[in-house]
């Protein structure tokens, strides 16, 4: 069967059917016809939140606990010279189970036994070194202080 390719001729030309009963469409109107439709409303933010991966709180064995309570004792004795050391604490994940491990470093300002927590001086522009870490959650501590007593890194 052979198609005449002039059979369409006599429509090439018309103009564009305007209805009378219905008002043209604003251009805006017609784009939200075709945007994306998500039929389940918060769905991907589900799925981020569940693919966020979390750490478990890490408990120290005994010896590795007894060597924290020395260093944070000699931080204690030293307290006043406000010496530079890295900390590594755990944080809760609000949102769900675990949490994350953070590595803060900077000069001690004190550290209150009856609050259990320790305090870093502020540092210009830093918000977060003035804020208190809970000694239960504190897993490592380094610094020069401890280099000089123990004559290696603990």
């Amino acid at each position: 069967m052979k198609k005449d390719p002039k059979r369409y001729d006599d429509m090439l030309y018309l103009s564009r059917h305007q209805s009378s009963v219905h008002p043209p469409m604003s251009l805006l109107n017609r784009a939200a016809q075709f945007s994306p439709f998500a039929a389940l409303t918060g769905y991907g933010d589900a799925v981020k939140e569940t693919a966020r991966l979390t750490q478990e709180r890490i408990s120290l064995d005994e010896s590795c606990q007894a060597q924290l309570d020395r260093k944070l004792s000699l931080l204690i004795e030293h307290m006043a010279a406000h010496p530079f050391v890295s900390i590594t604490y755990f944080v809760p994940d609000p949102r769900k189970e675990g949490g994350s491990y953070v590595t803060a470093a900077g000069k001690m300002k004190k550290i209150s036994l009856t609050e259990r927590t320790l305090f870093f001086l502020p540092e210009e522009g830093d918000s977060l070194s003035s804020r208190p870490i809970s000694l239960d959650d504190i897993i490592a501590i380094s610094g020069e202080i401890f280099k000089e007593i123990d004559g290696a890194e603990l």
